[in-house]
Order: structure tokens, then C-alpha cells, then sequence
């Protein structure tokens, strides 16, 4: 007799798909990432010398490299908590004003497509050859820009209107020093806020787009606010994509930190790959203690529809 065939269910047909979908991630990462992952543990462990004819040498020194990063540098502790702190204000901004703005973006008016590609530009024009192409035309410009921005600043300077009337105002009235440090922060990385929530924006507006239409109706239907609806319908159901924007934005601000130049500039300019190796696995382990805390912290609170 033959055997009946097992019909997979339909979870196990999703694992496979799931799984499918992200192979080609898993090989790259496997051949490319998970290699250079385990060189630079071992250059962390070891200090590294380039041969004149090619190649290098390893002399292992054990934990020198690390209590050197934490003992003797001069600005490594300094470099990472700064980023730290910085990406501390920058994730939740950046996550809350990209929710924000594709709530906007995703109703209809015209020139909605515009707009939308407006909010991307940013993404594209921070590619290093634009990125060069602009910085060379602002040194040419500087001449007649600078002496401008000179007066401008004089003018704004003579309102006695600035961020320092308005964190005295908050102070005055009562407020933590805390929050007042928090929005003196943002305030101040308002630009770097907009142009790093490109990407998050697409993906808010794909999750709103995909929302189904009955949802709404039936909160229409039992009388729900507004503001209601916001809370009970909307926001519940981009909760897992606001675990896949803020996984993001950590990846990205670290990324753009000044950690990952240090080491940079550690290994192709003072040589010592080693130390810089040192730097980049800490930052790496750092990055990922984050992750952990925040997506447990998300995922408790975050509701899947299917």
C-alpha cells in the first residue's frame, strides 16, 4: 500500500516561505559577514603587522587591545557614549515623526507622489558621489554664501528669539531638566532627524496601506473617534513594522557614528587593526545588547493581524 502523503499545515507552508525568503541573506551573511566576523575577533586578539611583500602577521596579545580601548585611549569612551546617547534621541523621534508623516502621506491630495519622493531624496542624495558632487559645489558657492549666512545669523541673533530663550522658558515653567535636555537635542539634530527617516517613511506608509479598509469601516461604523481609531486600529496594527523601523535606525545610526570613523581612521591611518578591531566588535556588541532590550521591550506590546 502506498504510503499517504503528508500534507503540510498551513504554519509549517508559512516557516518554509519565511525561510526561502530570507536564504539568500543567510548565505551572504555566512559567506561574507560571518567570516569577517571571526577575522576580527582574531585581530582584536592579536596585534596585526603587513608584510613588505604581501600578507600580514599575527602576534597574539590576549586582552591587551581591549583594556588599552577602555583604559588608555584617549576619546574611545567618550566616542561610544556620545553615540549612544545620540541614538538614545535620535530612535524615537525618527520613529515617531516617519509614523507621523506617512499618516500625512498616505491620504489623498494632489501631488502626493511628489511629496513622497521629496521625503526620499534625502536617502539618495547622502550616496558618497552626491554626497562629494554637493560638498564641492558648497566650496565653490561659500563665497557668496557665507558673507549671507553671516548677516542672516546677525539678524536672528538681534530677535533674542533662540533655542537658549526657549530651554529657559521650559525651565521656568516647571519643567525636568531631563526633558528639557531631551528637546534641546532634537531640536538641535532636527535636520539629521528628517533626512535619516526616509526609508522608515516607505515602510510606515506600505504597513497603513496595508490595513484592510474594513477595519476602518467597522470603527466608523461603532461610533470611534478619530483619535480612537488612531489608538485602537491603526497603531496596534503598524506596531510590527515600528520593530523593523527602529531595528533600522539603530543599525543606521551606528553606522553613521562616529565610532565606526574612529575605527576607520584607527586602521588605515594609524595602522593599528587590531584596535580597531577592538572598537568595531564592541560597537557591534553594543548594538546588538540594544536590539535585544528594545525588541523585547516592542514585541510584548505588539499585536500581529493575520
Amino acid at each position: 500500500m502506498n504510503k499517504k502523503k503528508k500534507k503540510l499545515t498551513l504554519s509549517r507552508k508559512r516557516s518554509i516561505t519565511g525561510f526561502l525568503f530570507i536564504l539568500p541573506w543567510l548565505i551572504g551573511f555566512l559567506w561574507f559577514y560571518a567570516r569577517s566576523l571571526i577575522l576580527s575577533i582574531e585581530f582584536s586578539l592579536s596585534n596585526l603587522t603587513v608584510n613588505p611583500g604581501g600578507g600580514y602577521t599575527l602576534d597574539f596579545v590576549g586582552l591587551d587591545n581591549f583594556l588599552y580601548a577602555f583604559r588608555a585611549h584617549a576619546t574611545y569612551k567618550q566616542v561610544l557614549t556620545t553615540s549612544i546617547g545620540n541614538m538614545l534621541i535620535d530612535v524615537p523621534l525618527i520613529t515617531f515623526f516617519s509614523l507621523f508623516m506617512a499618516l500625512l502621506l498616505n491620504k489623498k491630495f494632489r501631488g502626493r507622489t511628489l511629496v513622497r519622493a521629496i521625503f526620499f531624496l534625502p536617502v539618495i542624495l547622502n550616496s558618497e558621489a552626491i554626497t562629494a558632487a554637493m560638498n564641492l559645489i558648497r566650496t565653490m558657492m561659500s563665497g557668496g554664501i557665507s558673507s549671507a549666512s553671516a548677516e542672516m545669523a546677525e539678524a536672528a541673533a538681534g530677535t533674542g528669539v533662540g533655542l537658549t530663550y526657549y530651554i529657559e522658558m521650559f525651565s521656568n515653567l516647571g519643567l525636568p531638566d531631563s526633558i528639557i535636555t531631551y528637546i534641546a537635542g532634537a531640536v538641535d539634530r532636527i535636520s539629521d532627524i528628517i533626512n535619516a527617516s526616509g526609508v522608515q517613511i516607505i515602510i510606515f506608509i506600505a504597513a497603513l496601506q496595508s490595513i484592510p479598509e474594513s477595519m476602518y469601516e467597522v470603527a466608523k461604523i461603532e461610533g470611534s473617534t478619530a483619535y480612537e481609531t488612531f489608538w485602537k486600529v491603526t497603531f496596534p496594527l503598524v506596531m510590527p513594522h515600528i520593530v523593523t523601523n527602529v531595528v533600522y535606525t539603530v543599525v543606521d545610526s551606528f553606522t553613521q557614528s562616529e565610532v565606526v570613523e574612529l575605527a576607520y581612521d584607527t586602521a588605515f591611518t594609524e595602522m593599528n587593526y587590531g584596535l580597531s578591531s577592538v572598537f568595531s566588535l564592541v560597537s557591534t556588541v553594543v548594538t546588538c545588547l540594544i536590539l535585544v532590550i528594545v525588541c523585547r521591550f516592542i514585541q510584548k506590546r505588539t499585536f500581529y493581524y493575520n
